[in-house]
């Protein structure tokens, strides 16, 4: 998703519009006004609703209508994305936010219940809540006179669409509702990183399926459904199998140790600095400020991209100093791996310092959490006295 921003909450829930949301609502409004004369004429075919399509097509009312029954859609949207969030707040899970993007709504939980249970009560939840909105709908479709054509098309596009939308999110693609619900019930024979691996493969087959149909009905937005659903089904897969793998592992299993660690001192100029990086190939140095009474005080950590910044003809004349990131990005040694690679993740980052009691003791980079990840998956255990020896 691009830059978002928040509208309001809901239920203490932050509610945010992607900016991909202001391009897509338009569309959408727009999809709903060119075909509004022959989804009225369904609507008067399959649920008797008796629209005036003289009355609906006149004028303005199309886009007027299409917008209306856009927002109508995102509304539910946001409904369906509440049925997950308030059932797993439920459970104890806290929800940073929802947010209305491109393909829909995204509830962001900040941990996944690996209960299968819990799991599928918040999966089954938005499609519940889909379908009652849909109920809703129709019933206010049934109390409104026909004499008032446009909020009837309305109410009955919504009451349509948002059963569609529970049906077409039961779909076992994950991470799709459907799929997560394919995920809790694997999970409750066999252990969680399995079973997601398994319901991530269905969902990416799904997802193939999914994009072919799309390519030959000329459906860009579900071709673009299915690229999303390929591209998560393989992160959170990915991400499960290594919060697995990484059970009981923590920082200082992984890390390179401070003495194994080749720092940089304040003054080094930049070509000094470039040279060492090609000649050791590490491309990220702690900083340390000389002293005469100890090793050097931690001061920074400067990488290639820092170096990078500098033209080839100064870096004689700039030095580590010049360029160093003084906002340093740390971590204790006790800490979960899982919890590094987190933080690397949140901060666009590829190693933390790892810091006790304000001393410098180690350095994890993503070097080290892949090369344990391989060693894992390979051997099924890790030797926490045998770590890594690099900090590239």
């Amino acid at each position: 998703m691009m830059k978002s921003f928040r509208i309001g909450s809901l239920f203490g829930i932050p509610i945010k519009l992607d900016l991909t949301f202001l391009l897509v609502l338009p569309l959408f409004a727009y999809l709903i006004g060119i075909q509004i004369g022959d989804v009225a004429g369904i609507l008067n075919a399959t649920l008797n609703a008796g629209i005036d399509i003289g009355d609906v097509t006149g004028g303005l009312n199309p886009w007027i209508l299409g917008f209306i029954a856009a927002v109508g859609l995102f509304v539910g949207v946001v409904l369906h994305e509440l049925g997950h969030s308030l059932t797993a707040q439920r459970y104890g899970f806290p929800i940073d936010s929802i947010t209305l993007w491109l393909f829909g709504g995204i509830a962001a939980l900040s941990e996944m219940p690996e209960n299968w249970k819990e799991e599928f009560n918040i999966a089954i939840a938005g499609p519940i809540v889909s379908v009652l909105v849909g109920v809703a709908s129709y019933v206010l479709f049934l109390a409104t006179p026909e004499t008032f054509s446009g909020a009837r098309f309305v109410l009955g596009y919504l009451a349509v669409l948002n059963v569609a939308l529970a049906i077409f999110n039961m779909i076992p693609a994950f991470p799709m509702d459907g799929g997560r619900i394919l995920r809790a019930l694997l999970a409750r024979g066999r252990p969680y990183a399995q079973a997601t691996q398994q319901a991530a493969s269905i969902g990416k087959m799904f997802a193939i399926a999914m994009g072919l149909f799309g390519l030959f009905a000329f459906n860009i937005i579900l071709i673009g459904v299915a690229f999303f659903v390929y591209i998560a089904a393989s992160s959170e897969a990915q991400q499960v199998t290594m919060k697995a793998a990484f059970q009981d592992v923590t920082v200082a299993d992984i890390m390179t140790p401070a003495g194994d660690l080749h720092t940089v001192e304040t003054d080094t100029s930049i070509a000094d600095l470039i040279q060492r990086m090609f000649t050791e190939r590490h491309t990220g140095y702690p900083v340390v400020e000389a002293d005469r009474f100890d090793d050097g005080r931690l001061v920074g950590l400067v990488t290639l991209t820092d170096a990078r910044e500098i033209k080839p003809v100064e870096r004689d004349a700039y030095t580590v100093e010049d360029v160093m990131t003084t906002d340093l990005k740390t971590i204790e040694p006790n800490s979960d791996a899982m919890a590094a690679i987190e933080r690397m993740r949140e901060n666009d980052i590829g190693r933390l310092l790892v810091v006790e009691d304000g001393d410098l003791v180690g350095l994890i980079s993503r070097s080290d959490v892949m090369t344990a990840f391989d060693i894992v998956q390979q051997s099924g255990a890790l030797n926490p006295s045998k770590k890594p020896q690099t900090a590239d």
